[in-house]
C-alpha cells in the first residue's frame, strides 16, 4: 500500500502545497513519486496570478523541475504531462491506473482543471473513476516549503465494515510516522438525529433517545475491540464516543484535538447517491481544514441507497 504517490499540478505555488506532504510520506514509506501536469482544454491563460501551463514543453520542463525537487528531499520522482485534458478527473484517475499508482495527492484550491476541488467534487470523480485513494492537503502560499506535520490522525467508524477500510491506511501511516491514532463514533442525539430515523424519533421521542443511549454504549464496547487490534500492531491509539451531529462533532474534534490527518472510507460520491460514510466525507470536504485521506469503497461493498 503507497508505494507509489501521483501528485497532480497546474503550475501554481498553491498547488505545490501538495509536495511536501507526497514527499514525507515517501520518504517515510519508501514509495516513489509521479508529478502530474495534465492539459486542460480550454484552459484560463492565468492561475492565481501566475502563468497557466498550457503547452506540453512548458509544462515537461515544469515538472521536471518539481522532480528535481523532489529528489533533492530524498524521493525517488519522475514527471508525467498528458496531452489531452478534456475530463481532467478521468485523465487523474487514468493515469493513476495505467502508472499502478497507489495513492494521489490533490490540492484543494482551484482553477482550471482543479477549480472544483474546493467542494471535493474532482476528489470524489477521482475516487468514483477508479480504485485510487486521495489525499487532499490545503493550498498554502509557502507551496513547496510548507511542512507536513502528522502526529495525530482522526479516523471516524461506525461500526460497519465499510468504515473500517480506512484503517489499514491509518495503521501504516500511524506507524511510519510514530503518530498517535484517535478512533472516534459519533452517535446523534434524538435533536441532532436525521434521514430515515428522523421520523421514527418524532413519533416516539423517548423510546428513540433511549435507542440511541444504546447505541453510545455499544459503540464504546466496538471502539475498544478495535482500538485493542490496532495495539496489538504497534500503534499508539485512543479511542472515544461522542454525541451529536456528526459533522459538527468531527469539525470540531479535528481543531480541539489538533488533528494532522482525518482518514476515512467513502463511496466517492455526493449527495443523494451516497451512502452514510460517503455523505459524511462529502460535507467534510466542504469544510475541509485539515489534510483528509479518502480511501474508497467499491461498489460491491455498498449498502443500499
Amino acid at each position: 500500500m503507497f508505494r507509489h504517490l501521483l501528485v497532480p499540478l497546474d503550475g501554481s505555488h498553491l498547488a505545490e502545497a501538495a509536495l511536501p506532504a507526497a514527499a514525507a510520506l515517501a520518504r517515510r514509506l519508501d514509495a516513489r513519486v509521479t508529478v502530474l501536469h495534465v492539459i486542460e482544454r480550454r484552459a484560463p491563460t492565468m492561475v492565481h496570478g501566475e502563468p497557466h501551463l498550457s503547452q506540453p514543453a512548458e509544462a515537461e520542463s515544469y515538472l521536471k523541475m518539481v522532480a528535481q525537487w523532489l529528489t533533492v528531499q530524498g524521493v525517488q520522482a519522475d514527471s508525467l504531462v498528458d496531452p489531452d485534458g478534456e475530463d481532467v478527473a478521468g485523465s487523474i484517475a487514468s493515469r493513476a491506473g495505467d502508472l499502478g499508482a497507489d495513492l494521489a495527492v490533490l490540492c484543494t484550491h482551484g482553477r482550471s482543471g482543479l477549480r472544483a476541488l474546493l467542494f471535493g467534487r474532482v476528489a470524489q470523480q477521482v475516487l468514483g473513476r477508479g480504485t485510487v485513494p486521495v489525499l487532499l492537503v490545503l493550498p498554502s502560499t509557502a507551496g513547496r516549503e510548507q511542512p507536513f506535520a502528522c502526529g495525530r490522525l482522526l479516523v471516524p467508524l461506525d461500526g460497519s465494515e465499510m468504515a473500517e477500510r480506512g484503517l489499514p491506511a491509518a495503521t501504516l501511516i500511524a506507524r511510519a510516522f510514530g503518530a498517535e491514532v484517535l478512533l472516534m463514533w459519533v452517535v446523534p442525539t434524538a435533536v441532532t438525529v436525521s434521514g430515515e430515523r428522523a421520523a421514527a424519533t418524532k413519533l416516539m421521542p423517548t423510546a428513540a433517545a433511549a435507542l440511541l443511549d444504546v447505541e453510545a454504549a455499544q459503540a464504546t464496547t466496538y471502539l475498544d475491540v478495535v482500538k485493542s487490534r490496532l495495539q496489538a500492531e504497534g500503534v499508539a491509539v485512543s479511542a472515544t464516543v461522542k454525541r451529536g451531529e456528526p459533522v459538527r462533532v468531527l469539525q470540531e474534534t479535528v481543531t480541539k484535538e489538533a488533528m494532522d490527518l482525518i482518514v476515512m472510507a467513502t463511496h466517492g460520491r455526493a449527495g443523494a447517491a451516497a451512502a452514510w460514510t460517503g455523505s459524511i466525507a462529502s460535507r467534510m470536504l466542504a469544510h475541509i481544514t485539515r489534510p483528509i485521506l479518502l480511501i474508497r469503497i467499491p461498489d460491491s461493498s455498498a449498502r443500499p441507497d
